[in-house]
């Protein structure tokens, strides 16, 4: 699936992105990145992949880096977000975990070619836009390590090494962009399902989470 075919539908993760030709250029450079690389990834591959000439990129980015940064910063955006609502559901840490979780890993699987850009491209940003993706990535790791230690504090969850398993959750959740194939055996809601019971085991959850959409 191409991030082309990832930004269909009214949750299109591009669809802020205007004018047209600079969203084109973002699409573009979301296939090549994800496809070559950053680095091997030249403006030239980028322009022509969005059906333009290398000299319309600038008109919309100045450097490559900028596109990258670009994605980077909504794509962060987007998955804290769909971390966010989840945390800040009433109801037990098991519930709200298990609703993160499956949530976070669902979008991974849905836009694998852009979270593969998101996730894995870091270390090609200059040091101040790395430094607010790194700032965004911290206010993940904040949401879920909040679940799990209000689950602790309420005795819910067993979990000796909160900040450690923050980042074992996370981490575990992030890695499907970089295997999820759309024409495998799994969607993504039951990649989501299968992991969100991962993690309530990796916590020592008490009791098993109420089912999606059942009443809280």
């Amino acid at each position: 699936m191409s991030a082309a075919e990832e930004t269909t539908g009214e949750d299109a993760p591009w669809g802020e992105v205007t004018p047209e030709a600079a969203r084109r250029l973002l699409v573009a450079a979301v296939d090549a990145f994800a496809e070559r690389g950053y680095h091997a990834t030249t403006t030239r591959d980028i322009a022509g992949r969005a059906g333009m000439s290398p000299a319309a990129l600038y008109i919309h980015y100045k450097t490559k880096e900028e596109l990258l940064h670009r994605i980077s910063k909504l794509g962060h955006e987007r998955a804290l977000s769909v971390l966010e609502a989840e945390a800040d559901r009433e109801g037990a840490a098991a519930d709200r975990l298990a609703g993160a979780v499956r949530s976070f890993v669902r979008w991974h699987a849905e836009r694998h070619t852009t979270a593969r850009v998101v996730q894995y491209e870091l270390d090609a940003l200059g040091e101040e836009h790395r430094t607010e993706i790194v700032a965004l990535r911290r206010r993940s790791d904040a949401v879920v390590r909040r679940i799990i230690g209000e689950g602790v504090r309420d005795g819910e969850f067993d979990v000796p090494d909160v900040p450690g398993t923050t980042l074992a959750v996370l981490s575990l959740c992030i890695d499907v962009a970089r295997w999820f194939n759309a024409r495998g055996s799994r969607t993504p809601d039951e990649v989501g399902e299968l992991y969100a019971g991962l993690v309530l085991r990796m916590v020592g959850a008490r009791r098993p989470p109420r089912e999606p959409g059942a009443a809280r």
